[in-house]
């Protein structure tokens, strides 16, 4: 029988739980943001629920991935070695943990509030329909985007139960960014994807043209980081934030060039991950070091 701590370990890796980083401080910035426009107190518990939230959501979304597209990822020399196709985690006990997660993640909007709840499908629908997208449009990037684009909305409806523009102008500047670099990170797969008419922007455009469509929802991201800053009239440490997050946009179109994929990884996994965390920590601390 396999060790509890290698089973857990081989979950975090199928679901690449790492990757949490990306969208997981602008869900904080949606809760902290509702909390402080609000002049609500802090909830610690609703915190702790939204965290859940996240990585239930995520973890299924993942999954259902990694689970439907098995049998592409066993042709892909880059991803033949991932934990379904290598036998690591049956077809079957993925699909189960698929459905464990997304029940988690209803029953605990049940405890946030009502519109978290009965919004709760309608996520799902976008993040586990994500993994379809591929197979009949090359806006599939998008789509992953506005997966990731729900966290900051999604938490500042748990704390308040109503829209505003601010958490939704976060939540489009998520869906810009996560596009923006999912682009990026697809370019290694522009043969495989042509050879399996697949679709993406790179198989579309080729690797020039999708740099470019890269370049363009990454200058979108940049302006609404300065417009999010101007409308909530923000502070030094945001500002601080936000050029830290600007600059790692500039830094991983340096990094990747059509001709030279060596530094995908970098730009990926690390100037993305400083962006969101830098940008993240900035952001709350302003709200709660200076105040509104």
């Amino acid at each position: 029988m396999m060790p509890v701590t290698t089973t857990v370990n081989n979950y975090l890796s199928l679901v690449k739980f790492s990757h949490t980083i990306f969208a997981m401080p602008f869900a904080m910035i949606g809760f902290f943001l509702a909390t402080t426009t609000e002049a609500t107190s802090l909830d610690w518990l609703l915190f702790l629920k939204v965290v859940l939230c996240m990585v239930f959501a995520r973890s299924a979304a993942m999954a259902f991935n990694r689970w439907l597209d098995v049998e592409i990822d066993k042709r892909n020399p880059r991803t033949a070695k991932r934990e379904i196709p290598a036998g690591v985690i049956s077809a079957n006990s993925a699909l189960l943990f698929v459905i464990a997660n997304v029940l988690l993640f209803m029953a605990t909007t049940w405890f946030i509030n009502m519109i978290c709840f009965l919004l709760s499908p309608v996520a799902l629908l976008v993040v586990l329909g994500y993994s379809y997208t591929k197979r009949f449009t090359s806006l599939c990037h998008l789509v992953l985007g506005l997966g990731l684009s729900l966290a900051p909305i999604g938490a500042f409806l748990s704390v308040t139960g109503h829209f505003a523009l601010l958490p939704v102008l976060v939540s489009v500047l998520v869906l810009c960014w996560v596009s923006g670099f999912d682009i990026i990170y697809s370019l290694q797969d522009e043969d495989f994807d042509r050879s399996q008419q697949l679709h993406s922007i790179p198989a579309w455009l080729g690797k020039a043209g999708a740099l470019r469509f890269s370049e363009v929802l990454h200058v979108v991201a940049g302006a609404l980081v300065l417009t999010i800053g101007l409308i909530g009239q923000f502070h030094w440490l945001y500002w601080i934030g936000a050029a830290v997050f600007v600059g790692m946009l500039v830094a991983q179109h340096r990094l990747v060039k059509p001709n030279d994929l060596s530094k995908v990884n970098i730009a990926f996994m690390t100037t993305n991950g400083i962006a969101s965390v830098v940008f993240g920590v900035f952001a709350i601390a302003d709200m709660f070091i200076i105040g509104w």
